[in-house]
């Protein structure tokens, strides 16, 4: 999978160093992916959640902090919409940011 772009995840563990291992371990597990549909994708995150319009979340170091993303199956593509704290997962609307 292609995801776009790195440098959200890298802008992100600069602020909160305790993510940096969880983030660039999903990152290498999903450049290395061939995700045909979202059952592929819970094969290897088992704590994703599919949500509206092919958006997934993502649960990263032990939930404290979660990820929103929007996967192309067919184009081999993962955008990442949104990171942040579990708190202020809270305060968006997942299916629409």
């Amino acid at each position: 999978m292609n995801v776009i772009s790195f440098r959200k995840l890298k802008e992100f563990y600069e602020i909160h160093p305790d993510a940096k291992p969880y983030l660039t371990s999903w990152f290498k597990t999903v450049r290395k992916a061939e995700w045909k549909d979202y059952n592929t994708v819970k094969a290897d995150f088992r704590s994703s959640d599919l949500i509206a319009d092919a958006r997934v979340i993502f649960i990263i170091k032990g939930n404290k902090y979660r990820m929103v993303t929007r996967i192309s199956f067919e184009h081999k593509r993962i955008m990442i919409k949104w990171l942040g704290t579990h708190a202020a997962y809270d305060k968006i609307n997942a299916k629409t940011i």
